[in-house]
Protein backbone atom coordinates (compact mmCIF):
# COMPACT_ATOMS: atom_id res chain seq x y z
CA UNK A 1 0.00 0.00 0.00
CA UNK A 2 1.28 3.47 -0.83
CA UNK A 3 2.41 5.81 1.93
CA UNK A 4 -0.56 7.60 3.45
CA UNK A 5 -0.66 11.40 4.00
CA UNK A 6 -1.01 12.69 7.57
CA UNK A 7 -1.22 16.04 9.28
CA UNK A 8 0.32 16.51 12.70
CA UNK A 9 -2.39 18.62 14.33
CA UNK A 10 -5.89 19.87 13.63
CA UNK A 11 -4.49 23.25 12.66
CA UNK A 12 -2.59 21.71 9.78
CA UNK A 13 -5.89 21.07 8.00
CA UNK A 14 -7.86 24.21 7.31
CA UNK A 15 -10.60 22.36 5.47
CA UNK A 16 -12.79 21.67 8.51
CA UNK A 17 -16.03 20.02 7.56
CA UNK A 18 -15.37 20.82 3.92
CA UNK A 19 -14.23 17.99 1.67
CA UNK A 20 -12.09 19.81 -0.91
CA UNK A 21 -9.20 21.75 0.60
CA UNK A 22 -8.03 18.97 2.94
CA UNK A 23 -7.65 16.20 0.38
CA UNK A 24 -3.87 16.17 0.61
CA UNK A 25 -3.63 15.69 4.38
CA UNK A 26 -5.54 13.99 7.13
CA UNK A 27 -6.21 15.85 10.36
CA UNK A 28 -5.20 12.98 12.66
CA UNK A 29 -2.44 10.39 12.52
CA UNK A 30 -3.53 6.80 13.26
CA UNK A 31 -1.96 7.06 16.70
CA UNK A 32 -3.79 10.28 17.51
CA UNK A 33 -7.12 8.97 16.15
CA UNK A 34 -6.86 5.85 18.30
CA UNK A 35 -5.95 7.90 21.35
CA UNK A 36 -9.09 9.97 20.84
CA UNK A 37 -11.28 6.91 20.32
CA UNK A 38 -9.97 5.12 23.40
CA UNK A 39 -10.58 8.05 25.74
CA UNK A 40 -13.54 9.94 24.29
CA UNK A 41 -16.78 9.39 26.23
CA UNK A 42 -19.24 11.11 23.90
CA UNK A 43 -20.17 10.48 20.25
CA UNK A 44 -18.28 12.53 17.69
CA UNK A 45 -17.99 12.82 13.91
CA UNK A 46 -14.63 12.58 12.15
CA UNK A 47 -14.17 14.63 8.96
CA UNK A 48 -11.54 14.26 6.22
CA UNK A 49 -10.33 10.84 7.33
CA UNK A 50 -11.61 8.56 4.53
CA UNK A 51 -11.34 10.66 1.36
CA UNK A 52 -8.84 8.23 -0.17
CA UNK A 53 -10.59 5.00 0.80
CA UNK A 54 -11.65 2.97 -2.25
CA UNK A 55 -14.83 2.11 -0.33
CA UNK A 56 -16.00 5.72 -0.63
CA UNK A 57 -17.27 4.72 -4.10
CA UNK A 58 -19.34 1.79 -2.83
CA UNK A 59 -22.76 2.98 -3.85
CA UNK A 60 -25.58 0.44 -3.96
CA UNK A 61 -25.34 0.50 -7.76
CA UNK A 62 -21.62 -0.26 -7.66
CA UNK A 63 -22.12 -3.06 -5.14
CA UNK A 64 -24.84 -4.61 -7.27
CA UNK A 65 -22.28 -4.94 -10.06
CA UNK A 66 -19.61 -6.32 -7.72
CA UNK A 67 -21.93 -8.94 -6.25
CA UNK A 68 -23.18 -10.15 -9.66
CA UNK A 69 -26.71 -11.21 -8.70
CA UNK A 70 -25.84 -12.60 -5.26
CA UNK A 71 -28.91 -13.16 -3.10
CA UNK A 72 -29.07 -10.99 0.02
CA UNK A 73 -31.56 -11.10 2.86
CA UNK A 74 -33.60 -7.91 3.28
CA UNK A 75 -35.65 -7.04 6.33
CA UNK A 76 -39.02 -5.55 5.36
CA UNK A 77 -40.65 -3.04 7.71
CA UNK A 78 -43.67 -0.80 7.50
CA UNK A 79 -43.60 2.97 7.18
CA UNK A 80 -45.87 3.37 10.18
CA UNK A 81 -46.11 5.85 13.05
CA UNK A 82 -46.87 3.27 15.71
CA UNK A 83 -45.59 3.91 19.23
CA UNK A 84 -44.27 0.35 19.50
CA UNK A 85 -40.77 -0.44 18.17
CA UNK A 86 -40.51 -2.53 15.00
CA UNK A 87 -38.41 -5.34 16.37
CA UNK A 88 -36.78 -7.71 13.91
CA UNK A 89 -38.98 -10.56 15.16
CA UNK A 90 -42.02 -8.68 13.83
CA UNK A 91 -40.59 -8.00 10.36
CA UNK A 92 -40.83 -10.03 7.18
CA UNK A 93 -37.78 -11.07 5.17
CA UNK A 94 -37.05 -11.54 1.49
CA UNK A 95 -34.10 -12.96 -0.41
CA UNK A 96 -33.25 -10.71 -3.35
CA UNK A 97 -30.39 -9.24 -5.35
CA UNK A 98 -29.28 -5.64 -5.10
CA UNK A 99 -30.51 -5.16 -8.67
CA UNK A 100 -34.00 -6.21 -7.58
CA UNK A 101 -33.79 -3.93 -4.56
CA UNK A 102 -32.82 -0.93 -6.70
CA UNK A 103 -35.61 -1.64 -9.18
CA UNK A 104 -38.16 -1.90 -6.39
CA UNK A 105 -36.76 1.19 -4.72
CA UNK A 106 -37.20 3.19 -7.92
CA UNK A 107 -40.92 2.58 -7.40
CA UNK A 108 -41.52 0.69 -10.62
CA UNK A 109 -45.20 -0.23 -10.56
CA UNK A 110 -44.73 -3.44 -12.54
CA UNK A 111 -42.13 -4.88 -10.18
CA UNK A 112 -41.98 -8.64 -9.90
CA UNK A 113 -39.82 -11.04 -7.99
CA UNK A 114 -39.06 -11.03 -4.29
CA UNK A 115 -40.46 -7.54 -3.60
CA UNK A 116 -43.73 -7.98 -5.52
CA UNK A 117 -45.81 -8.24 -2.32
CA UNK A 118 -44.40 -5.05 -0.80
CA UNK A 119 -45.83 -1.70 -1.85
CA UNK A 120 -42.89 0.70 -1.97
CA UNK A 121 -45.02 3.50 -0.56
CA UNK A 122 -45.82 1.42 2.54
CA UNK A 123 -42.64 -0.58 3.19
CA UNK A 124 -38.93 -0.07 3.60
CA UNK A 125 -36.16 -2.61 2.99
CA UNK A 126 -32.94 -3.07 4.93
CA UNK A 127 -30.00 -5.35 4.20
CA UNK A 128 -28.41 -5.03 7.64
CA UNK A 129 -25.64 -6.77 9.56
CA UNK A 130 -24.05 -8.09 6.34
CA UNK A 131 -20.62 -9.33 7.34
CA UNK A 132 -18.00 -8.82 4.65
CA UNK A 133 -16.55 -12.29 5.16
CA UNK A 134 -19.90 -13.82 4.14
CA UNK A 135 -20.97 -11.28 1.56
CA UNK A 136 -17.66 -11.14 -0.29
CA UNK A 137 -16.43 -14.65 0.50
CA UNK A 138 -15.10 -15.15 -3.04
CA UNK A 139 -13.83 -11.56 -3.43
CA UNK A 140 -11.57 -11.15 -0.41
CA UNK A 141 -9.40 -8.53 -2.15
CA UNK A 142 -12.23 -6.08 -1.59
CA UNK A 143 -11.51 -6.16 2.14
CA UNK A 144 -8.59 -3.79 1.51
CA UNK A 145 -10.98 -1.06 0.32
CA UNK A 146 -11.83 -0.34 3.97
CA UNK A 147 -8.84 1.00 5.91
CA UNK A 148 -9.60 1.15 9.63
CA UNK A 149 -5.85 1.25 10.20
CA UNK A 150 -6.18 4.99 9.49
CA UNK A 151 -7.88 5.18 12.90
CA UNK A 152 -5.05 3.40 14.66
CA UNK A 153 -6.09 -0.24 14.35
CA UNK A 154 -3.39 -1.92 12.21
CA UNK A 155 -4.59 -4.72 10.00
CA UNK A 156 -8.28 -3.96 10.54
CA UNK A 157 -10.15 -3.71 7.25
CA UNK A 158 -13.30 -5.02 5.63
CA UNK A 159 -12.75 -8.45 7.14
CA UNK A 160 -13.80 -7.00 10.51
CA UNK A 161 -16.65 -4.92 9.07
CA UNK A 162 -20.35 -5.11 8.30
CA UNK A 163 -22.34 -3.54 5.48
CA UNK A 164 -25.76 -1.85 5.75
CA UNK A 165 -27.93 -0.99 2.71
CA UNK A 166 -31.38 0.49 3.16
CA UNK A 167 -34.23 2.44 1.62
CA UNK A 168 -35.95 5.54 2.98
CA UNK A 169 -37.31 4.83 6.46
CA UNK A 170 -35.21 1.73 7.10
CA UNK A 171 -34.06 1.69 10.69
CA UNK A 172 -32.78 -0.31 13.63
CA UNK A 173 -34.75 -0.20 16.90
CA UNK A 174 -33.15 1.67 19.77
CA UNK A 175 -30.54 -0.54 21.47
CA UNK A 176 -27.09 -0.58 23.00
CA UNK A 177 -24.24 -2.88 22.01
CA UNK A 178 -22.82 -4.68 25.03
CA UNK A 179 -19.44 -5.27 23.38
CA UNK A 180 -16.91 -2.69 22.27
CA UNK A 181 -17.31 0.72 20.70
CA UNK A 182 -18.36 1.50 17.15
CA UNK A 183 -16.96 3.30 14.10
CA UNK A 184 -19.44 3.98 11.30
CA UNK A 185 -18.45 5.17 7.83
CA UNK A 186 -21.31 6.71 5.82
CA UNK A 187 -20.84 5.91 2.13
CA UNK A 188 -24.10 6.84 0.36
CA UNK A 189 -27.12 8.83 1.47
CA UNK A 190 -27.72 10.17 4.95
CA UNK A 191 -28.66 8.53 8.22
CA UNK A 192 -30.04 10.19 11.30
CA UNK A 193 -28.72 8.95 14.62
CA UNK A 194 -30.60 9.33 17.90
CA UNK A 195 -28.17 8.60 20.76
CA UNK A 196 -28.57 8.40 24.53
CA UNK A 197 -25.77 8.11 27.15
CA UNK A 198 -25.22 4.92 29.18
CA UNK A 199 -26.31 6.50 32.45
CA UNK A 200 -29.76 7.07 30.92
CA UNK A 201 -30.27 3.29 30.61
CA UNK A 202 -33.06 3.18 33.26
CA UNK A 203 -35.00 5.79 31.28
CA UNK A 204 -34.80 3.68 28.09
CA UNK A 205 -36.66 0.69 29.65
CA UNK A 206 -34.15 -2.00 28.67
CA UNK A 207 -35.28 -5.48 27.65
CA UNK A 208 -33.57 -8.64 26.38
CA UNK A 209 -36.65 -9.75 24.46
CA UNK A 210 -36.16 -10.20 21.58
CA UNK A 211 -32.96 -11.93 22.59
CA UNK A 212 -29.76 -11.29 20.70
CA UNK A 213 -26.31 -11.73 22.15
CA UNK A 214 -24.62 -8.35 22.56
CA UNK A 215 -27.79 -6.26 22.10
CA UNK A 216 -29.98 -4.71 24.80
CA UNK A 217 -33.13 -3.30 23.23
CA UNK A 218 -35.35 -0.48 24.43
CA UNK A 219 -39.10 -0.98 24.76
CA UNK A 220 -39.57 2.53 23.42
CA UNK A 221 -39.99 3.79 19.89
CA UNK A 222 -37.80 6.80 20.53
CA UNK A 223 -39.07 8.75 17.50
CA UNK A 224 -42.70 8.32 18.61
CA UNK A 225 -42.64 7.43 22.32
CA UNK A 226 -45.63 6.40 24.38
CA UNK A 227 -44.96 8.72 27.30
CA UNK A 228 -47.99 7.53 29.24
CA UNK A 229 -46.60 4.02 29.37
CA UNK A 230 -42.94 5.07 29.61
CA UNK A 231 -42.92 8.37 31.54
CA UNK A 232 -39.28 8.05 32.66
CA UNK A 233 -38.22 8.50 29.04
CA UNK A 234 -38.80 12.24 29.50
CA UNK A 235 -35.57 12.29 31.51
CA UNK A 236 -33.45 10.73 28.76
CA UNK A 237 -31.01 13.10 27.06
CA UNK A 238 -31.29 12.68 23.32
CA UNK A 239 -28.26 13.49 21.14
CA UNK A 240 -28.91 13.77 17.41
CA UNK A 241 -26.72 13.93 14.34
CA UNK A 242 -27.26 13.44 10.62
CA UNK A 243 -24.36 11.47 9.18
CA UNK A 244 -23.48 12.31 5.57
CA UNK A 245 -21.25 10.56 3.00
CA UNK A 246 -17.55 10.79 3.81
CA UNK A 247 -18.10 11.19 7.55
CA UNK A 248 -17.24 8.66 10.27
CA UNK A 249 -19.23 8.52 13.49
CA UNK A 250 -17.66 7.29 16.70
CA UNK A 251 -20.16 5.67 19.09
CA UNK A 252 -18.66 5.08 22.56
CA UNK A 253 -19.27 1.96 24.62
CA UNK A 254 -22.85 1.38 25.79
CA UNK A 255 -24.36 4.44 24.11
CA UNK A 256 -27.94 3.73 23.05
CA UNK A 257 -28.73 4.42 19.41
CA UNK A 258 -31.66 4.43 17.00
CA UNK A 259 -30.56 4.78 13.37
CA UNK A 260 -32.78 5.64 10.41
CA UNK A 261 -32.22 6.18 6.69
CA UNK A 262 -33.47 9.58 5.55
CA UNK A 263 -32.50 9.33 1.87
CA UNK A 264 -33.86 6.98 -0.85
CA UNK A 265 -30.75 4.76 -0.68
CA UNK A 266 -28.19 4.56 2.11
CA UNK A 267 -24.98 2.56 2.40
CA UNK A 268 -22.90 2.36 5.60
CA UNK A 269 -19.90 0.36 6.77
CA UNK A 270 -19.12 -0.18 10.42
CA UNK A 271 -16.64 -1.98 12.65
CA UNK A 272 -17.00 -2.79 16.34
CA UNK A 273 -13.76 -2.18 18.21
CA UNK A 274 -12.95 -4.61 21.02
CA UNK A 275 -12.34 -3.15 24.47
CA UNK A 276 -10.81 -4.33 27.72
CA UNK A 277 -14.22 -4.36 29.41
CA UNK A 278 -15.49 -6.98 26.95
CA UNK A 279 -13.89 -9.78 28.99
CA UNK A 280 -16.35 -9.30 31.84
CA UNK A 281 -19.18 -8.47 29.47
CA UNK A 282 -18.86 -11.94 27.92
CA UNK A 283 -19.57 -13.41 31.33
CA UNK A 284 -22.61 -11.13 31.70
CA UNK A 285 -23.86 -12.15 28.25
CA UNK A 286 -23.45 -15.84 29.08
CA UNK A 287 -25.55 -15.38 32.23
CA UNK A 288 -28.20 -13.58 30.22
CA UNK A 289 -28.29 -16.33 27.61
CA UNK A 290 -28.78 -19.06 30.23
CA UNK A 291 -31.69 -17.26 31.89
CA UNK A 292 -33.46 -16.15 28.72
CA UNK A 293 -33.20 -19.52 26.97
CA UNK A 294 -34.21 -21.47 30.07
CA UNK A 295 -37.29 -19.44 30.90
CA UNK A 296 -38.52 -18.73 27.38
CA UNK A 297 -37.99 -22.29 26.18
CA UNK A 298 -39.85 -23.63 29.20
CA UNK A 299 -42.70 -21.22 28.54
CA UNK A 300 -43.14 -22.21 24.89
CA UNK A 301 -40.62 -24.69 23.47
CA UNK A 302 -42.26 -24.66 20.02
CA UNK A 303 -42.26 -20.93 19.31
CA UNK A 304 -38.71 -19.68 19.73
CA UNK A 305 -39.04 -17.30 16.78
CA UNK A 306 -41.33 -15.11 18.88
CA UNK A 307 -38.51 -14.19 21.25
CA UNK A 308 -35.27 -15.15 19.51
CA UNK A 309 -33.94 -12.45 17.21
CA UNK A 310 -33.44 -13.61 13.59
CA UNK A 311 -29.72 -12.86 13.93
CA UNK A 312 -29.53 -15.78 16.39
CA UNK A 313 -29.59 -19.02 14.42
CA UNK A 314 -31.26 -21.13 17.09
CA UNK A 315 -31.79 -21.46 20.81
CA UNK A 316 -29.13 -23.54 22.50
CA UNK A 317 -29.50 -26.16 25.20
CA UNK A 318 -28.89 -25.47 28.86
CA UNK A 319 -25.82 -27.70 28.73
CA UNK A 320 -24.30 -25.72 25.87
CA UNK A 321 -25.14 -22.41 27.54
CA UNK A 322 -23.47 -23.52 30.80
CA UNK A 323 -20.42 -24.56 28.80
CA UNK A 324 -20.40 -21.10 27.24
CA UNK A 325 -20.55 -19.47 30.69
CA UNK A 326 -17.65 -21.55 31.99
CA UNK A 327 -15.68 -20.73 28.86
CA UNK A 328 -16.28 -17.00 29.35
CA UNK A 329 -15.13 -17.16 32.99
CA UNK A 330 -12.05 -19.20 32.05
CA UNK A 331 -11.18 -16.70 29.33
CA UNK A 332 -11.52 -13.89 31.86
CA UNK A 333 -9.02 -15.54 34.22
CA UNK A 334 -6.69 -16.45 31.37
CA UNK A 335 -6.61 -12.79 30.41
CA UNK A 336 -6.16 -11.23 33.85
CA UNK A 337 -4.30 -14.00 35.64
CA UNK A 338 -4.24 -13.00 39.31
CA UNK A 339 -7.07 -12.48 41.76
CA UNK A 340 -5.77 -9.00 42.54
CA UNK A 341 -6.22 -7.93 38.92
CA UNK A 342 -9.64 -9.59 38.84
CA UNK A 343 -10.83 -7.63 41.85
CA UNK A 344 -9.51 -4.39 40.37
CA UNK A 345 -11.29 -5.07 37.10
CA UNK A 346 -14.55 -5.88 38.87
CA UNK A 347 -14.42 -2.65 40.87
CA UNK A 348 -13.68 -0.59 37.79
CA UNK A 349 -16.54 -2.08 35.79
CA UNK A 350 -18.90 -1.61 38.72
CA UNK A 351 -18.37 2.14 38.43
CA UNK A 352 -19.99 2.22 35.01
CA UNK A 353 -23.21 3.86 36.19
CA UNK A 354 -21.57 5.84 39.02
CA UNK A 355 -21.54 9.31 37.57
CA UNK A 356 -18.61 11.35 38.84
CA UNK A 357 -17.42 13.79 36.19
CA UNK A 358 -18.43 14.45 32.59
CA UNK A 359 -15.55 14.30 30.16
CA UNK A 360 -13.87 17.72 30.11
CA UNK A 361 -11.86 17.89 26.93
CA UNK A 362 -10.36 21.24 27.91
CA UNK A 363 -8.60 19.81 30.97
CA UNK A 364 -7.52 16.19 31.41
CA UNK A 365 -9.41 13.88 29.07
CA UNK A 366 -10.29 10.54 30.57
CA UNK A 367 -9.05 11.17 34.13
CA UNK A 368 -12.46 10.30 35.56
CA UNK A 369 -14.17 7.60 33.54
CA UNK A 370 -17.44 5.85 34.36
CA UNK A 371 -16.49 2.44 33.02
CA UNK A 372 -14.67 3.85 30.02
CA UNK A 373 -11.40 2.82 28.40
CA UNK A 374 -8.01 2.49 30.07
CA UNK A 375 -5.39 5.21 29.61
CA UNK A 376 -1.89 5.52 30.98
CA UNK A 377 -1.15 8.66 32.98
CA UNK A 378 1.27 9.73 30.25
CA UNK A 379 -1.45 9.51 27.62
CA UNK A 380 -3.80 11.59 29.75
CA UNK A 381 -1.17 14.30 30.15
CA UNK A 382 -0.64 14.43 26.41
CA UNK A 383 -4.39 14.82 25.86
CA UNK A 384 -4.76 17.94 27.96
CA UNK A 385 -6.15 20.01 25.08
CA UNK A 386 -9.48 19.37 23.43
CA UNK A 387 -9.31 17.32 20.22
CA UNK A 388 -12.55 18.90 19.04
CA UNK A 389 -12.41 21.29 16.13
CA UNK A 390 -13.34 21.47 12.48
CA UNK A 391 -12.30 17.86 11.84
CA UNK A 392 -13.78 16.27 14.96
CA UNK A 393 -17.24 17.51 15.90
CA UNK A 394 -18.96 16.36 19.11
CA UNK A 395 -22.57 15.15 18.98
CA UNK A 396 -24.32 17.37 21.50
CA UNK A 397 -27.64 16.99 23.34
CA UNK A 398 -30.75 17.86 21.39
CA UNK A 399 -32.86 20.79 22.52
CA UNK A 400 -35.98 18.93 21.37
CA UNK A 401 -38.35 17.43 23.92
CA UNK A 402 -39.47 13.85 23.20
CA UNK A 403 -42.36 14.09 20.79
CA UNK A 404 -45.62 12.25 21.16
CA UNK A 405 -46.00 12.51 17.39
CA UNK A 406 -43.45 11.27 14.88
CA UNK A 407 -43.56 14.49 12.87
CA UNK A 408 -42.11 16.52 15.72
CA UNK A 409 -38.81 14.66 15.50
CA UNK A 410 -38.43 14.90 11.75
CA UNK A 411 -38.95 18.60 11.18
CA UNK A 412 -35.24 19.28 11.65
CA UNK A 413 -32.59 17.65 9.46
CA UNK A 414 -30.42 16.95 12.50
CA UNK A 415 -27.46 19.17 11.60
CA UNK A 416 -28.57 21.88 14.02
CA UNK A 417 -27.90 19.48 16.86
CA UNK A 418 -24.18 19.20 16.10
CA UNK A 419 -22.26 21.93 17.88
CA UNK A 420 -19.24 23.08 15.90
CA UNK A 421 -17.73 25.28 18.57
CA UNK A 422 -15.63 22.48 20.02
CA UNK A 423 -17.06 22.87 23.53
CA UNK A 424 -17.35 19.94 25.91
CA UNK A 425 -20.25 19.16 28.20
CA UNK A 426 -18.94 20.17 31.62
CA UNK A 427 -20.23 18.29 34.66
CA UNK A 428 -23.08 15.79 34.55
CA UNK A 429 -26.07 16.92 36.55
CA UNK A 430 -27.70 13.58 37.44
CA UNK A 431 -26.31 11.40 40.19
CA UNK A 432 -26.39 7.65 40.67
CA UNK A 433 -29.30 7.62 43.11
CA UNK A 434 -31.67 9.03 40.51
CA UNK A 435 -30.76 6.35 37.97
CA UNK A 436 -31.09 3.62 40.57
CA UNK A 437 -34.54 4.84 41.55
CA UNK A 438 -35.54 4.92 37.91
CA UNK A 439 -34.86 1.19 37.57
CA UNK A 440 -37.63 0.52 40.06
CA UNK A 441 -39.86 3.27 38.69
CA UNK A 442 -39.61 2.00 35.12
CA UNK A 443 -40.80 -1.45 36.15
CA UNK A 444 -43.66 0.04 38.12
CA UNK A 445 -44.66 2.41 35.32
CA UNK A 446 -44.86 -0.49 32.90
CA UNK A 447 -47.84 -1.67 34.86
CA UNK A 448 -49.73 1.65 34.90
CA UNK A 449 -51.51 0.89 31.64
CA UNK A 450 -53.63 -1.67 33.44
CA UNK A 451 -53.35 -1.15 37.18
CA UNK A 452 -55.71 -3.99 38.00
CA UNK A 453 -53.63 -6.46 36.02
CA UNK A 454 -51.49 -8.39 38.50
CA UNK A 455 -50.34 -11.17 36.18
CA UNK A 456 -46.55 -11.31 35.88
CA UNK A 457 -45.34 -12.73 32.58
CA UNK A 458 -42.06 -14.48 31.82
CA UNK A 459 -40.92 -11.35 30.00
CA UNK A 460 -41.69 -9.25 33.09
CA UNK A 461 -39.53 -11.56 35.17
CA UNK A 462 -36.71 -11.50 32.62
CA UNK A 463 -36.76 -7.71 32.48
CA UNK A 464 -35.71 -7.80 36.13
CA UNK A 465 -33.41 -10.84 36.10
CA UNK A 466 -31.38 -9.81 33.07
CA UNK A 467 -31.43 -6.08 33.60
CA UNK A 468 -27.88 -4.94 32.70
CA UNK A 469 -27.23 -3.77 36.25
CA UNK A 470 -28.27 -7.14 37.67
CA UNK A 471 -26.19 -9.29 35.31
CA UNK A 472 -23.20 -7.06 35.99
CA UNK A 473 -23.44 -7.77 39.71
CA UNK A 474 -23.96 -11.52 39.14
CA UNK A 475 -20.93 -11.66 36.83
CA UNK A 476 -18.77 -9.89 39.41
CA UNK A 477 -19.90 -12.26 42.17
CA UNK A 478 -19.08 -15.28 40.00
CA UNK A 479 -15.64 -13.91 39.13
CA UNK A 480 -14.81 -12.88 42.69
CA UNK A 481 -16.00 -16.24 44.05
CA UNK A 482 -13.53 -18.06 41.83
CA UNK A 483 -10.63 -15.70 42.45
CA UNK A 484 -10.21 -16.72 46.11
Amino acid sequence: MAARPWAITNADSASGGGEEEGKHVKPFTPEKAKEIIMCLQQPAVFYNMVFDWPAQHWTAKHLSEVLHGKQIRFRMGTKSTDTAPQFETACNYVEATLEEFLSWNSDQSSISGAFRDYDHSKFWAYADYKYFVSLFEDKTDIFQDVIWSDFGFPGRNGQESTLWIGSLGAHTPCHLDTYGCNLVFQVQGRKRWHLFPPEDTPFLYPTRIPYEESSVFSKINVVNPDLKRFPQFRKARRHMVTLSPGQVLFVPRHWWHYVESIDPVTVSINSWIELEEDHQTRVEEAITRILVCALKTAENPHNTRAWLNPTELEETSHEINCHYLNGAISAFFNHYGTSEVVETQARRTNREYTIKEELNMHSHVGVEQAGGHNLSSETVKQEAASPFGLDLVPVTPSSEEPSSERGGIFENDGEDFVSKNGKSFGKRQRMMSESENAVVEQIASDRTVAVSQTFVSTDDLLDCLVNPQVTRIVAQLLIQGRST
